[in-house]
Formats: structure tokens, sequence, C-alpha cells
């Protein structure tokens, strides 16, 4: 029988991503022994102390074991973790390390959500992909600057290390990992017993875009508020560095670094994001919202439209407009 840890970190964190990881994967097993067959995960929950506090004392986790008593194990889950990211690797210290020792004796890895500042902090990501929540974005790449941060994936899969997106994503990832190591008939039972999407590959059509401001550079900051306040419009980024007294190469290069998009980027990133609000809240057609924010071009509004969200205008109007869902 093979052995699965799911870790209970130190610190202020997610307790649904520990929760639901371990009752999908008893629910795994129990529909193994269902069927005549064995078990196949040892299932233990792990952490530094004997006891851990959620939500302000309103729930207690009691961890199986110590990571110290595990000298070996096949799979590790690593739950979210807070918004407090500095403060919450500083408290696990041991874990990071025990976590990587575990990845060289032949242990695969697999992170919810922000769980992947823990996984980074090993070390083990870098130059691999990953993804997290999107509102973390932009802390995680300042912090791990070598990793390749892949935040509109709901799972990435690479060299026996997994990583999810945001919130209940990860129930999704808990499925690809039970049809991974169970098969595919036990992954569709438990996505239907727990009534999760099974084959879910994207969280762009979730992604609220941010205007990234948060940044020190007054310029650049000055530059998006005209690209957001005339978002119909297609002036060149000429004009914009013009404006702002600047060379258009130093504008691109600060624009990049300040916002982590190119002016191109940014730009198609802002009239998607205005688009996506007209579909979920209005009854406009499709070329009207391409008009309205600055497209004349259908197949290339499509197509920019898709890249960013994962979906075709249609499919996203239909999907977040109930009005037009019920027509």
């Amino acid at each position: 029988m093979k052995h699965l840890t799911i870790l209970v970190p130190k610190g202020k964190n997610n307790l649904s991503s520990i929760v639901g990881t371990y009752k999908i994967f008893k629910k795994a097993n129990e529909y193994r022994t269902q069927l005549g067959k064995k078990e196949i995960f040892k299932i233990e929950l792990a952490g530094l102390s004997k006891t851990v506090i959620f939500h302000d004392g309103l729930f207690t986790v009691r961890p199986h074991t110590l990571i110290s008593a595990i000298k070996r194990t096949d799979l590790i889950i690593i739950p979210a973790i807070s918004k407090d990211f500095s403060k919450c690797l500083s408290e696990n210290i041991p874990l990071v390390q025990w976590i990587h020792d575990q990845y060289d004796k032949g242990a695969e890895i697999a992170s919810i959500c922000t769980g992947v500042f823990l996984l980074a902090s090993t070390g083990l990501l870098k130059e691999r992909t990953c993804s997290t929540h999107w509102y973390a974005e932009e802390a995680f790449k300042k912090m791990f600057p070598d990793v390749n941060l892949q935040p509109g994936k709901v799972i990435t899969d690479e060299k026996g290390i997994y990583t999810n997106g945001g919130a209940f994503s990860f129930l999704n990832l808990l499925i690809y990992l039970v049809e991974k190591y169970y098969d595919r008939e036990t992954a569709i039972y438990c996505s239907k017993i727990f009534q999760i999407d099974i084959d879910r590959n994207s969280q762009d059509a979730f992604t609220i875009f941010s205007t990234q401001k948060n940044h020190q550079d007054e310029l650049i900051r000055k530059a998006q508020e005209l690209i957001e306040r005339n978002r119909d419009q297609n002036f060149s980024f000429g004009e914009i560095a013009d404006r702002l007294a600047i060379s258009r190469r130093n504008f691109d290069r600060r624009f990049s670094n300040a916002t982590g998009f190119t002016p191109v980027e940014y730009r198609q990133r802002v009239k998607v994001e205005i688009a996506k609000k007209a579909f979920e809240s209005s009854r406009k057609q499709i070329h009207e919202v391409m008009y309205d924010v600055g497209y004349s071009d259908s197949r290339a509004f499509r197509e920019v439209f898709r890249r960013i969200t994962g979906l075709t205008p249609l499919e996203y109007r239909n999907k977040y407009n109930r009005e037009y869902s019920r027509t």
C-alpha cells in the first residue's frame, strides 16, 4: 500500500483544502474496497505540531502524526496557505526541507492554490511550470522569478510535481490524482459523488483582471489610466510615449517591468475584461460588444478573447449570462 501525506502547516491557513483532500481520497479507497480491491493509500495528516488551530479558534486539526515520524511517503499534498506568504514560509521552514527530502526519495508532490509558495520555497520549481490562484500571481512572481508561473492553468503536471489554480479548483486536481493513482472509473465515481466537473483544465474564465497598479512607477501608472479611459480606441503606444515624454523603447521596458505585461497585452486584457462584464450583464450582441471595446475585426476579437479566457465570446456569454442561457 502506498502512503499519502496531507500536510497541515502552521499558521492561519486553508482548512477546506485539507478536509476536501482527506474526504476525496477516503472515498476513493472506500470505492476500491466495495469492488473487492485493495485500498491504494494509507492516508495520514502530518504537521510540525500535534494541534493546529484554524479560523480564530473555531476549528482545530489534530494531525495523525508529525512529519519527523514519516521516513518515506509516496504522495504529498500541500494545502493552500494564508495570504501572509512570508510569515507562513518562516513558520514552516522544517516543513519545506522535509518536502525537498521526500522528493529526493521518490515522492510526488501536489500543491493546492497558494500552497505553491511552500513548494516553490523548496527550490524544486526552479525553471519549471506551476499554477496558483490568479490573485497571488504578482506576489509569486516577485518572490520566485525563476519559476514559470502559468496562473491560467487549473492543473500543471511536470516531473512528479503537480500544482493547481485557485479556490475550489483544487477539487479538479484531486480528481486528476485519483485517476492517476487509482483509475478512470474511480475518478468518475468521485467526480459524481462530489459533483466535480471532471477534465476542467483552465481557470482563465474566472480571472478578474487586475489593473496591476501595485508598483512605484508613476509614469507607467499614468499610461495605464490612459489605456483604460480610452479602451475603445486603438491609438499607438508611440503616441502615449510621446505624451509622457519618454522613448518608445524605454516605455515598453518600464511598462513590462511595472505591470508584468507588454503594453499590447495589457490593452488586450483591459478590452477583454470590459467585454466579459458586458457579456455577463447585458443583452448586447457579440458584434456590439466587440465594437464597444474597439475591435472591428471579429476574428481578431475572438482569438484574443479565447486566448485570455479559454472560451469563445459566445461560449462565455452563454455560460455566465443567465438571461441568454434561458433563451
